[in-house]
């Protein structure tokens, strides 16, 4: 890789989240250690933000989403694109291009499965020729996932000898709105499904980001509403799971089945009760639904649901937060639990920390003769990012007794 002028570009910087993260970035390396420009398609709103954040000496950039010329000039100053411009299924194709052609690292905020299963299969050679390290899904889809399995995993090695061949995540608790980014994503994806019946397929499929050899035959569980004995109260479907429970699985697979070849993961949230699990569960149910039919959707795209660029004040963000909590047991029986923590509301100021300690640690902690390819946060950023995440973005790691 030759030198660059920065080690990160925050693109999409003028974004909500752009926003929550450029103010992050500007307390947390206001010492020199990363060096870093913000950039997006707007000038006069870049420099909006720079004078609202205060930001001296930080270059800004103008690239549009579609502009290749652009994004290729950009992606030549920096070993390290931050993208927080979605839905990535409409707007985020020619930039993972890009970095892939120009060897460029690059790190995002996706939870959408079916744009980043095209993305491999478009752009993986490519990005292993260049050397681009292409790593989806660091924010909290599915950074709290991904890396509370390896650290159970971790753990589960040195205590047993063995990783955990079955792992349950509960979510204990959980505040915070949802990001209207995160709502038109999911919004974008309904509408696609709706069109495409291989796509309904895909969407089932639990290792549907798992390289096409992976050979992972273990039938993975729809989780119910049920009393869950081992967490202790009852559970109902998370909606995040659809996304984070693949990308664990591909961690497996490109670990060499690190975690097994008859590994299962199944992701829940505990409910106070069976009542409240069964609301939760119709409410999702309803939604999901009604984004199916035009009318409907429309409906709630317009009145209902929060948009692009909307988003919770900075009290409370602050006053969000998440704890999940992870039961694993090996074959032989053994079972061990630990617990993953986050001190701001998940979509937003957990989420804007955790891209941010990622795209860092792309830059600056991964040896440069890593290979090129399309890599999950838990391979290749590993302890690593652990270690950035405990120290500056309030996430505890921990095992529980």
């Amino acid at each position: 890789m030759t030198d660059q002028t920065f080690d990160i570009i925050v693109y999409g910087a003028t974004s909500f989240v752009g926003q929550i993260i450029t103010r992050y970035m500007h307390s947390q390396f206001a010492d020199g250690a990363i060096t870093w420009a913000i950039a997006g398609r707007s000038l006069s709103k870049l420099e909006g933000l720079r004078d609202s954040v205060g930001l001296t000496g930080v270059e800004l950039i103008v690239a549009d989403a579609q502009d290749e010329a652009a994004l290729s000039r950009m992606c030549a100053r920096t070993r390290v694109v931050m993208s927080t411009v979605g839905p990535y299924a409409l707007y985020g194709d020619l930039l993972v291009q890009v970095c892939a052609k120009t060897g460029t690292d690059y790190c995002d905020l996706t939870g959408e499965p079916q744009w980043i299963r095209k993305m491999q299969a478009r752009h993986a050679a490519e990005a292993q020729a260049s050397g681009a390290r292409i790593v989806h899904c660091c924010g909290f889809d599915s950074i709290p996932s991904d890396m509370g399995v390896h650290f159970l995993q971790r753990r589960s090695v040195e205590a047993f000898g063995q990783p955990c061949e079955q792992i349950a995540m509960r979510v204990a608790s959980i505040k915070g709105g949802a990001s209207g980014g995160t709502i038109a994503s999911m919004v974008n994806m309904v509408k696609e499904a709706v069109r495409d019946p291989d796509l309904r397929r895909e969407l089932k499929d639990p290792y549907s980001l798992c390289p096409p050899d992976h050979g992972f035959t273990a039938v993975q569980r729809d989780v119910p509403i049920e009393y869950d004995k081992a967490s202790g109260g009852w559970i109902a479907p998370f909606i995040m799971a659809g996304i984070n429970t693949r990308v664990v699985h591909r961690s497996n697979a490109l670990s060499g089945n690190g975690y097994g070849a008859r590994f299962r993961y199944e992701e829940a949230v505990l409910a106070k009760g069976r009542a409240t699990a069964l609301a939760a569960t119709w409410g999702v149910n309803a939604l999901m639904l009604g984004l199916a039919v035009p009318p409907v959707r429309w409906l709630l795209e317009t009145a209902v649901l929060p948009k692009p660029g909307e988003g919770p004040s900075e009290q409370a963000q602050r006053e969000g937060g998440f704890e999940l909590i992870f039961l694993g047991s090996t074959a032989k029986g053994e079972t061990i639990r630990c617990r993953v923590t986050g001190d701001r509301d998940p979509g937003y100021g957990s989420t804007a920390k955790m891209l941010s300690q990622a795209a860092a640690c792309l830059a600056k902690d991964v040896p440069d003769d890593v290979p090129g390819g399309f890599w999950t946060p838990a391979t290749i950023l590993s302890d690593r990012l652990i270690d950035r995440l405990r120290a500056d973005a309030g996430l505890t790691f921990e095992v529980l007794a």
